[in-house]
């Protein structure tokens, strides 16, 4: 055995153990890919050894750390919330750590987040990218060495791997359920130009009313995607439609809002006005009326982000657009 501690190699470790290198730095990185047997020999090596892991040095030789960059568009959001969370769990569970910001929105924050965040050599980054988020941006990040997913939304044509809920499939879905009632008086509120799940999802409330021959030009209000932004909208298609009899918005947090404005005309939301939203938020199903939504599994999404992340940190060649599936969960506020 060596005197000094420090001439002490991961090598060393390796031969004292009688396991691979490759081994001896899974359990290194806390990784849960190495047997319960295989971590016991390696650790009582390193103590007999005295080796000490540097991780700034092993960090520096690789040039990438354990930490993994999570880029949320928008913590306000539940649904982001509850999606972070999850992504939090899941790479816990690779043995990397998370290191969770938030733009807010802002594609000025999201460039200075990420320029800083590199400086840490993060081992990859998994972002919804903020509106105006361009596809030479996403792409010199991944040429300049750093592996890069989208979640929720995409940047068109870059060279990302993105994971994304099945949004036309879902307002498909939660518009048919409306026009199945005999409901033609239908209009969608929510959701901006410049951000891909607005065009996805106003692309399946189109397809439906297609479906059942009916003429694509319902009203379609843009709204910022928060509780303001819904009451704000529906008090302008009021105005202009007031005959409207069901909206489909583009999430819950929208919906709500939308629900509260109706309430202030003297209507009833649910029996004057039937409203669909998206995400299905935990406190969806306890408002007043219980709301109808589509349902996005948050943990599944994370999940195969993870799943992706793996592929990209082996070098392999993961799915370039995954689509999670989706449901709508019917309510009182559109039966």
């Amino acid at each position: 055995m060596k005197n000094k501690t420090d001439n002490i190699t991961i090598f060393d470790v390796a031969k004292e153990a009688q396991v691979s290198k490759s081994t001896v730095s899974l359990v290194l990185t806390q990784s849960d890919k190495v047997s319960d047997k295989s971590k016991e020999k390696v650790l009582q090596a390193i103590d007999k050894l005295g080796y000490v892991y540097n991780r700034d040095a092993a960090a520096l030789r690789s040039r990438r750390s354990n930490l993994v960059a999570l880029v949320i568009n928008d913590l306000t959001n539940p649904y982001s919330a509850q999606l972070a969370v999850g992504l939090e769990n899941h790479i816990h569970a690779l043995g990397m750590l998370p290191m969770l910001v938030n733009t807010a929105e802002s594609v000025d924050r999201q460039t200075q987040v990420v320029k800083t965040l590199k400086e840490y050599n993060v081992a990859a980054f998994i972002m919804c990218p903020a509106p105006g988020t361009t596809q030479q941006w996403v792409d010199e990040l991944i040429n300049s060495g750093f592996p890069v997913i989208h979640i929720m939304r995409e940047v068109p044509f870059c060279a990302a791997p993105t994971i994304l809920p099945d949004n036309k499939k879902g307002s498909h879905l939660a518009t048919t359920h409306i026009l199945q009632q005999g409901i033609e008086d239908i209009a969608f509120i929510g959701g901006t130009d410049d951000i891909s799940d607005y065009h996805e999802r106003l692309a399946g409330f189109k397809s439906a009313l297609q479906y059942f021959k009916i003429s694509d030009d319902k009203p379609c209000l843009n709204a910022v995607t928060n509780r303001q932004g819904g009451r704000d909208a529906f008090n302008s298609l009021y105005t202009q439609y007031p005959d409207t009899k069901a909206i489909i918005c583009f999430n819950d947090v929208i919906a709500y809002g939308v629900i509260e404005a109706i309430r202030e005309q003297g209507l009833i939301p649910g029996k004057d006005i039937k409203v669909v939203g998206f995400d299905d938020l935990a406190d969806s199903c306890l408002m007043s009326p219980s709301l109808s939504s589509v349902t996005i599994n948050a943990n599944e999404i994370g999940k195969r982000a993870c799943h992706v992340l793996q592929e990209l940190l082996s070098h392999g060649t993961p799915a370039v657009r995954t689509l999670i599936d989706v449901h709508l969960k019917v309510r009182d506020s559109s039966q």
